[in-house]
């Protein structure tokens, strides 16, 4: 008797052992997906999902048998043993079955085991369902793995871990996109230390002409006396349609409308900005409108999609400085708006 009672015991701790090292594993694809994917036929994403619907009845399943075997197996000591061993070995048990459970081999080979059973096990709990959700022991949702999305910064996290759906480029364009309102003007604009400029006096004859196009821009400020005082806009490619036999000057060819953006603005209201203009340049200004800065819309969108569109001649190093000194009528011509 007592050689039945101790086998009986082992193989109800063997059990034991089994089914608390296995667990269900809840899907890291999310509902949504499983859901797309099962309506398109795909077989493993319906299994999946049938297995997600009713976790939270796995779970209380595998805990209402633990805690069924470990009072089994507390029973039989007794019986083999009697109350004062019997305790003593039933304790002794109940804090060693867990650490056994957790030993790489035995946890691996009950988990391939459960995995073989489980299509069986999620068919008795769907045919019984309202049972099992009566004996429900663990919280709904539990072990949520793919719950809602709380925050920007979670997203842009999950983005960038994510492998095998988006490829680099598009992971950076996405990742930019979600940070792209919290940027500053100030942040990706050109510094007033390296603005190329010409005066407003300037002759464009043959050699300045020469001299501008070698500067590789598209557009350079026109300015009178100095940089915080910016009076227009040069475009090169018109001055490809200058008569070079009569000179005219920087002021007589220049576009006089000059758009102004204040350096803390965000690029999102930048971005809007162009759009508004039609403009391709501003000047970035600072609270004494004092010129800080250039923002192009080739910055604005680089910033957005984390990608260089045209890369001769950027600079990003951090060399500008600010006068000291309030200049009351710093950039503030005749033909000006402020976006």
């Amino acid at each position: 008797m007592l050689t039945f009672l101790i086998i009986t015991t082992v193989i109800f701790f063997i059990t034991l052992v089994v089914i608390s090292s296995s667990r269900p594993i809840r899907s890291d694809i999310s509902i949504f997906e499983l859901n797309r994917r099962s309506l398109e036929g795909d077989r493993n994403a319906k299994r999946i999902l049938k297995r997600e619907e009713v976790l939270t009845l796995l779970v209380s399943l595998q805990r209402i048998v633990i805690a069924l075997l470990i009072s089994v197996v507390s029973i039989l000591l007794i019986v083999a043993f009697g109350w004062g061993l019997g305790v003593l070995a039933a304790i002794l048990l109940a804090i060693t079955y867990g650490m056994i459970a957790r030993i790489k081999f035995v946890h691996s080979s009950s988990q391939n085991l459960y995995e073989s059973i489980e299509p069986q096990i999620i068919n008795l709990i769907t045919k019984y369902e309202s049972i099992f959700t009566y004996l429900q022991t663990a919280p709904s949702g539990i072990d949520s793995s793919t719950g809602s999305i709380s925050s920007r910064q979670e997203l842009q996290d999950m983005i960038e871990r994510s492998e095998g759906v988006l490829d680099e480029d598009e992971k950076k364009i996405i990742v930019n996109g979600l940070s792209f309102k919290d940027l500053l003007v100030s942040s990706v604009m050109t510094p007033r230390s390296v603005i190329d400029t010409i005066s407003k006096s300037e002759f464009l004859g043959p050699i300045i002409l020469d001299e501008l196009h070698k500067l590789g821009h598209s557009r350079l400020p026109v300015i009178n006396g100095d940089v915080d005082h910016i009076v227009g806009i040069l475009h090169l490619q018109d001055l490809l349609t200058l008569d070079i036999k009569r000179s005219v000057t920087a002021e007589k060819a220049m576009e006089p409308k000059v758009f102004y953006i204040k350096d803390k603005q965000s690029l999102n209201h930048a971005l809007a900005a162009f759009l508004r203009t039609h403009h391709h340049l501003f000047i970035v200004v600072n609270e004494y409108r004092e010129t800080v800065g250039l923002l192009t819309l080739e910055d604005t969108i680089e910033a957005l999609i984390g990608q260089k569109i045209v890369d001769e001649f950027d600079s990003h190093d951090d060399l500008r400085t600010v006068a000291g000194r309030n200049l009351a009528h710093n950039n503030n011509p005749k033909n000006h708006e402020d976006v």
